[in-house]
């Protein structure tokens, strides 16, 4: 099938070693790739990495992208980009590649279906098409992922390395904490926004940096930029440098930049509402679902300036009346629609320091 699906479509041929990243989603706030590919083109791997817009999640790679700089570009542009930058994060539709997949696409979505086998094509035609012959793999795992355990994560790691030799492809697997946003930016402009923030240096979720700089360290080993467990902090380095923002706006810029240069500058929602916390304890969960839900209905990711920046998050400390979390929308409407699903749906589930009270045998009598 993967074979058939590259067939239909235009490919891409380059000289020597190519990389790419791509996560399978399921986990809102996936923004790792703003960070990672500039990080590792730093570094001088070469990663033509073309994404998805957004289907049924808040916000594709391409809508984050989008707010910084075009995404629809040629294939000789990506080429072009590729030699001279090293890098690019374009959008795959504006591309002819493996165009059945896109077809299947169309039918499976509005039946809510995405079989495994079909997910393996899908990913691995699109890699092979863009002349990628290193490829790493995120697997986010969690609760209300596409994957929710360990046994299953491990098998489809599994299936895509067998595809990936069978293809003549070098593939390694990343299986990511997924059970609950990455960061705290929910929507195309406010993720956009904490990316550019990461490559500044500023202070933003560690969860963020963690997975980027992570799977950033993969692709420098697997590059021979960094030896063998030592790419992340390789990965970490590039990134305090300032490197990877460097690199990160050359690819702005030779994509089509929209102006932006500073996280200070992304545009996001002009009205936006507080949702606060009923009562004191700590996070015991947070619903992913829950959270994508109310960001598109605020108006994400057709919006760009929509979605939720997340004050608290899973394991924090919350009192009676602190923020949980800001909802953004370009539309007044939207945002009290946004407000009202906000308190349906609770996407915070606040739980009691205390779990159980064994009573003493005294008090038992």
């Amino acid at each position: 099938l993967t074979e058939a699906m590259v067939k239909t479509g235009d490919t891409l041929d380059f000289e020597g070693e190519i990389f790419d990243v791509h996560s399978i989603g399921g986990v809102p706030g996936n923004k790792y790739a703003l960070i990672a590919v500039p990080t590792a083109a730093a570094a001088g791997l070469r990663i033509p990495k073309t994404s998805s817009r957004a289907i049924s999640s808040a916000a594709g790679t391409a809508d984050v992208m989008e707010v910084l700089a075009r995404v629809d570009l040629s294939l000789e542009k990506i080429k072009e980009i590729v030699e001279t930058v090293g890098a690019t994060l374009a959008w795959g539709g504006a591309v002819n590649l493996a165009p059945a997949d896109d077809k299947i696409i169309r039918v499976e979505y509005p039946l809510g279906i995405d079989p495994r086998p079909q997910l393996l094509a899908s990913v691995m035609a699109k890699k092979k098409a863009m002349g990628a012959n290193v490829v790493v793999i995120d697997i986010p795992m969690g609760e209300e992922a596409k994957v929710e355990n360990y046994a299953e994560a491990r098998k489809l790691a599994r299936d895509f390395i067998e595809l990936g030799e069978r293809l003549g492809m070098m593939v390694d697997v990343a299986i990511t904490y997924g059970g609950q946003p990455v960061g705290r930016a929910i929507g195309p402009a406010l993720e956009a926004k904490e990316a550019l923030m990461a490559l500044e240096g500023k202070p933003v979720s560690s969860s963020l940096i963690e997975k980027s700089t992570a799977i950033a360290g993969i692709l420098l080993e697997l590059g021979g930029k960094a030896r063998r467990g030592e790419g992340k902090a390789v990965a970490k380095e590039i990134l305090r440098s300032g490197r990877s923002r460097e690199k990160f706006l050359e690819i702005i810029e030779a994509q089509g930049s929209r102006g932006i240069e500073s996280s200070e500058e992304v545009p996001v929602g002009k009205y936006h509402e507080d949702v606060t916390s009923m009562e004191d304890g700590y996070v015991g969960r947070l619903s992913n679902k829950a959270l994508v839900r109310i960001a598109r209905i605020a108006g994400s990711p057709r919006d760009k300036g929509a979605g939720i920046w997340l004050n608290k998050k899973k394991g924090d400390r919350v009192e009676k009346g602190d923020v949980l979390f800001t909802i953004y929308s370009s539309s007044k409407e939207r945002l009290e629609m946004a407000l009202r699903a906000a308190r349906r749906l609770m996407p915070h589930k606040i739980e009691g320091m205390i779990l159980e009270r064994i009573p003493s045998y005294h008090e038992e009598g």
